[in-house]
């Protein structure tokens, strides 16, 4: 399914179907088709919204995880979701989905990471992708994933034609730098809600060992893997993350007070 922008006082943002709320927050190069499976499985019994956070165009004195989790605050007051919702992250949007939660605890009922920042990334395989080399650029996208064919040509035009541009690569530097100084070790056990982590046991970027070591720092949460799997499940493993996803979010459905 093709997912269909919306537009509210500069807000550019997915919403598709109706019910409880999955808010789902994209990573560093803010593709929304990364969450298109998710979108498609989960919207005929929940709200889908995935805001386009403004990686590429914000202000760079505000370039940065706080910068962002204020934007998505904002975006929220804006559209009006003030219930608590159920958070979804994968790897800069996970670490986004975490200070969130931080910060508005009443706002989040349920965490869910995959490939998550926050406690230490191998960002692009450790550089950032060179200007004009296309052949780099795809094999960097390609190491993101398990099978490098998951990352299409769609895909890696989309990351060379960022790469190029020196106002996006300033941004993306700002807060691929402020990600890395904002570790959340000595905060994580402040978040009392449940939380499901999805991780790729081949994941190079945010490798198993974080995975474990987030399960261990969040006291609600619980770690599934999934084997031949990089640094996006939803993307690479779509069926088996969209199964992990419905059985967390039934296993931790409240009761609705009648």
């Amino acid at each position: 399914m093709a997912l269909q922008i919306k537009d509210k006082n500069g807000f550019q943002y997915v919403d598709e179907g109706t019910g409880e709320v999955l808010l789902l927050l994209h990573g560093l190069f803010r593709a929304l088709s990364n969450w298109q499976e998710v979108v498609a499985g989960f919207s005929a019994q929940y709200r889908v919204v995935i805001p386009l956070l403004p990686i590429y165009d914000m202000p760079l004195t505000k370039a940065g995880v706080p910068g962002l989790v204020s934007f998505v605050e904002d975006f929220l007051a804006e559209v009006g979701l003030t219930a608590p919702c159920t958070v979804l992250g994968n790897s800069l949007g996970g670490h986004i989905a975490l200070v969130y939660t931080l910060r508005n605890p009443g706002r989040v009922s349920r965490l869910v990471l995959t490939g998550s920042s926050g406690l230490f990334e191998d960002s692009m395989g450790g550089s950032f992708p060179k200007r004009g080399n296309y052949a780099y650029v795809q094999e960097r996208v390609a190491y993101t994933f398990y099978n490098p064919a998951v990352a299409t040509r769609e895909l890696v035009d989309e990351v060379f034609s960022v790469t190029n541009s020196n106002a996006k690569c300033l941004r993306i530097i700002s807060i691929a730098r402020s990600a890395q100084r904002h570790n959340l070790a000595k905060e994580l056990h402040q978040i009392r809600v449940p939380a499901l982590l999805v991780w790729g046991l081949n994941d190079t970027i945010t490798p198993p060992v974080v995975a474990h070591e987030f399960n261990r720092l969040l006291r609600h949460s619980e770690l599934r893997f999934l084997d031949q799997c990089g640094h996006a499940p939803m993307m690479e493993r779509p069926q088996e993350f969209n199964q992990l996803l419905q059985q967390f979010l039934v296993r931790t459905q409240v009761p609705v007070a009648g």
